[in-house]
């Protein structure tokens, strides 16, 4: 199995777990709970992305260094 597949559920795993600290109920209306849950999904997969794309440049350039 690709092992960039499995960083990308672990970081989407621990970018829900840390945004679930997050009060969005200040940020977002009454009786939006749909649109939150959506705009969760949507940070934490963006979160996700950019962390594993971090991880593998940051290997690949330290394999240059």
């Amino acid at each position: 199995m690709n092992y960039k597949l499995l960083i990308y559920i672990f970081n989407i795993m621990l970018s829900i777990f840390s945004l679930s600290g997050v009060n969005f109920e200040k940020l977002i209306k009454k009786d939006k709970v749909m649109e939150t849950r959506i705009l969760v999904i949507a940070i934490s997969l963006i979160m996700a992305y950019l962390l594993t794309n971090f991880i593998f440049n940051f290997i690949e350039v330290s394999k240059i260094v």
